[in-house]
């Protein structure tokens, strides 16, 4: 650029260099000298600021085709200089064989985790996402702000839904759902009419006609306008139909639920199968058109027992419409608890409110909301994203710390090349050329790894994942990674290597290797601090799940065979009487109910008789069981007495537990009497036990007596549990001949309450050993290189009387210190992390001083392990052979 000698007069300075950097150089001088003189004149007569914009506009309108600076053309051929720059790659990838497979098989452990991530991560988020609508498609539920009483949750009384179609214009439809077990919901014996024997089915749900059109539900046969519109129809998925009716349209024909002959149902529609990224998973759903469960319940704002989606018009404000729906809950529900004398309605007025959820936010809500479906967890997909980034930090981290300790390797390439005439650009471009070729070859070894470890991860993880290589994003998708990952971890080193000066590299004053070396070891730190808290939340995740599974949660969860279906015995006294003449039983018992997810829930408000306008109600689990329950689940009584079967007078007794006694502020809670749309006097308290998930706290429970329900629980005592399900089998065959029994253990069912969590901790450990292995190949490597730097020198020492012992120390101190320095910075984070991560449980383990010390000592040993063998090797190694050519 013409060096400028004029004076800019206070013109912009960015606008002069620019002018310059654009404008031939013949005209540059004459056209700024009038530019500036114009200025100058601009500025006495306008003001400074108006010159300034006028100034402005004269550069940019200078900026003609016949004033631009005309580019000397490169006589390079560029084809040409990328296949020599792909050549002395080759070659060099050729000549290091040790340190190519590092870097690649390094990279493409990474980049094939990201990859399983991502696709993981893609899963996650697009549940419910595709609905053509999904902006206008919502499901309401409840929250209620007040204290300790504070909770969400989804359940609506029956007549909600009406009143939502016929009172607000903003909302174009309106269903309703129930997604848990509940009459018919939840899981049945189900057959043709035609057939003698049923099949355990489970997927059933009752939904009014409108939530086939809300939710978009296709039908393979059938109306979706009449699908579900008479009483007593049923949708059934595609699978199911080719099940029961292969090769036939189903409409019309009769189906049994549960032996209940008196009441058929009639196929109204066949529904293609929900996608395995929605949040509902059904095969069945019931009509509730003209379903009445018991008389005066449709119309009962006493029980909450149904969700409901809607589909708002295209012009509503959800913001607005839940402010509209207070009305519902003044009117209608405060009116209700008026009626009732519950003095809790100026709680509710103050606390409570109605609130709109998109379903697409339904599975990774970050708001708990109890709605009984499965949800993924929004944290993981932070989390696994996370562990994506820091495991390819690793992987990039050891490519650039090969490439610069390898650079002594490539001054006198970079510095014959500066000599002849290369410029630093070139050598720049040459450099990351060979990083993406890296990279390239790093993604198709990541590809192979991704087909073959994919089953593995779908095991743990409970999903089925694939790769969509029909997808039209994959292959640029893949090709921008390359390029970009590519590039991200060959700049530093093309930068690095391109800096050396001829003279130095010539004269032979370039260091071999030594340059930078702070730099590989913050690197190295790094690299084993992102391993080592990886490792400490592994071992704390497997205790957390450890206590979990092996805590005593107040019942007996050992040796207890649930038999379902026993709501189709013809007998229920007969099969407990039979059971219990088998050597080994200790109890049986048949209930609904049961302390693991899955079973019955039935939430109801309690409060004291003659009481209510003093006080407020109580949310608390009612569970209907017989006098055996207590005695078969192993739960103690602190109070009180249990049912009796001869007592008339028990079905209005009820027996709750501590946390309800102490939410009533009993002292004797024995003889007291509550209320919840009937009177009940207390006769027992049971100790508090776990029913719900570990991660809360135990909640208000009661039992009331009911001598019915679906499971039969039988309590053994026996070392041969394969006999005695053979005998418990006989009895079942025996009563229910053309039925087969299907049977589960209560602590298998516990640990499915877990699920979730011991998978995330496999994937957790998983990624965990990846880093390590990640970062352990770079230590392979970076010790290697260090061995043959240091070649002479062990040779020396050895000559002059070093012992094996004291070149291993030498060669491995450095490693270990930044092993412990990585240790050091990694121990308070593992602790701040999983400490956050063990408040979601109200009953968690304490993070003990033992999991960082084994951590340590863990990583230590296997840091020791990578450097040993080059180490070890080195000090073995004959100094003469060494030393021979000095």
């Amino acid at each position: 650029m013409k060096q400028r000698r004029l004076h800019n007069e206070g013109a912009p300075g960015w606008a002069i260099r620019f002018f310059y950097w654009y404008c031939n150089d013949h005209l540059c001088e004459a056209v700024m000298g009038d530019m500036l003189e114009l200025y100058r004149r601009r500025r006495s007569r306008l003001g400074k600021k108006r010159a300034d914009l006028l100034f402005i506009f004269n550069v940019l309108h200078f900026l003609q085709p016949f004033a631009i600076r005309k580019r000397s053309h490169s006589t390079i051929n560029h084809i040409a200089m990328f296949k020599n720059y792909f050549i002395i790659a080759w070659r060099t990838m050729s000549r290091q064989k040790m340190y190519t497979a590092i870097k690649i098989g390094g990279f493409a452990l990474g980049l094939a985790t990201c990859m399983i991530i991502f696709l993981f991560i893609r899963h996650e988020i697009s549940y419910d996402k595709y609905y053509t609508d999904s902006n206008r498609l919502f499901r309401m539920y409840n929250q209620y702000k007040g204290g300790d009483d504070s909770g969400n949750w989804t359940s609506f009384p029956a007549p909600v839904a009406q009143i939502l179609r016929t009172d607000f214009p903003d909302i174009e439809k309106a269903g309703r759902l129930i997604p848990y077990n509940w009459y018919n919901a939840g899981n049945n014996l189900f057959r043709r009419q035609d057939q003698i024997e049923s099949t355990y089915e489970e997927g059933f749900a009752y939904a009014d006609p409108e939530i086939i059109d809300i939710l978009q539900i296709p039908l393979v046969y059938g109306n979706p306008r009449h699908a579900l519109d008479q009483p007593n129809t049923i949708v059934i998925s595609k699978r199911k139909a080719d099940k029961y009716f292969p090769g036939e349209d189903p409409v019309g024909k009769t189906v049994i639920f549960n032996e209940d002959k008196s009441r058929p149902y009639t196929i109204g529609g066949v529904m293609k199968e929900f996608p395995v990224n929605s949040h509902l998973q059904y095969d069945f759903l019931i009509t509730l058109t003209q379903e009445e469960f018991w008389k005066g319940e449709q119309t009962s704002w006493c029980c909450w027992n149904y969700n409901i989606y809607l589909r708002l018009r295209p012009d509503a404000d959800p913001a607005q419409l839940e402010k509209k729906l207070l009305s519902v809950r003044d009117t209608h529900y405060v009116g209700y608890l008026k009626e009732m004398g519950d003095k809790s309605l100026e709680d509710v007025r103050k606390y409570h409110s109605f609130r709109l959820q998109p379903v697409s936010d339904i599975y990774l809500q970050e708001e708990v909301i109890w709605d009984n479906l499965r949800h993924g967890d929004v944290r993981y997909v932070w989390l696994f994203g996370g562990v994506a980034f820091f495991i390819l930090a690793l992987a990039c981290i050891n490519f650039i710390n090969l490439s610069t300790a390898k650079s002594a390797n490539r001054a006198k390439e970079v510095g014959l090349r500066k000599v002849v005439g290369s410029v630093r650009g070139y050598l720049v471009r040459q450099f990351l050329t060979e990083s993406v070729l890296y990279s390239l070859v790093s993604f198709a070894l990541a590809i192979v790894i991704v087909c073959l470890a994919m089953p593995y991860f779908n095991g743990l993880a409970g999903r089925t994942l694939s790769i969509p290589w029909s997808a039209w994003w994959l292959f640029p998708l893949l090709l921008l990674s390359v390029l970009v990952i590519g590039f991200m971890a060959g700049v530093y080193p093309s930068f690095y290597l391109s800096a050396f000066k001829p003279i130095d590299v010539l004269k032979g004053s370039i260091s071999r290797g030594t340059r930078n070396s702070k730099m590989r070891s913050v690197m190295v730190v790094f690299q084993f601090t992102t391993s080592i808290i990886l490792v400490i939340g592994t071992f704390i995740i497997y205790r957390q799940m450890n206590y979990i599974l092996n805590t005593k949660v107040g019942f007996d969860k050992e040796q207890v065979i649930m038999v379902q279906g026993a709501n189709t015995l013809p007998n229920q006294k007969t099969f407990k009487d039979e059971l219990r003449k088998l050597p080994g039983v200790e109890d049986v018992t048949v209930s609904s109910y049961l302390p693991v997810e899955g079973t019955k829930r039935d939430q109801n408000s309690f409060w004291r008789e003659g009481k209510s306008k003093e006080e407020k109600s109580i949310g608390a689990q009612k569970w209907y069981v017989d006098e055996d329950f207590i005695g078969t689940m192993g739960m103690k009584l602190v109070a009180g007495r249990n049912f009796m079967q001869e007592m008339a007078s028990d079905s209005q007794s009820i027996i709750i537990n501590e946390a309800m006694a102490k939410e009533f502020g009993f002292k004797n809670p024995v003889g007291e009497r509550i209320m919840t749309w009937e009177v009940f006097t207390v006769i027992g308290v049971v100790e508090d036990f776990n029913f719900e998930s570990m991660k809360g706290e135990i909640g208000p429970l009661a039992f009331v007596r009911g001598g019915w329900g679906s499971i039969a629980a039988v309590k053994v005592k026996t070392e041969d549990m394969a006999g005695m399900i053979a005998q418990v089998t006989n009895v079942w065959d025996k009563v229910m001949p053309h039925q087969p029994i299907r049977y589960t253990f209560l602590d298998e069912s516990y640990a499915r309450m877990y699920d979730d969590v011991q998978r995330m901790g496999q994937i957790f450990a998983s990624f965990a050993v990846l880093a390590i292995v990640v970062a352990c190949l770079g230590l392979f490597a970076l010790s290697a290189f260090m061995v043959e730097q240091r070649n002479k020198e062990i040779s020396i020492r050895l000559v002059l009387g070093a012992s094996v012992n004291s070149i291993f120390r030498l060669l491995t101190q450095n490693f270990v210190m930044l092993v412990l320095i990585s240790f050091v910075v990694a121990a308070p984070l593992a602790w701040y992390l999983m400490q956050e991560w063990l408040k979601d449980y109200a009953y968690r383990i304490d993070i003990t001083w033992d999991v960082f010390a084994l951590s340590g000592l863990l990583s230590v040993l296997v840091a020791l392990l990578t450097v040993s063998y080059q180490s070890v090797r080195a000090a073995m190694v004959n100094p003469a052979t060494r030393l021979r050519s000095e």
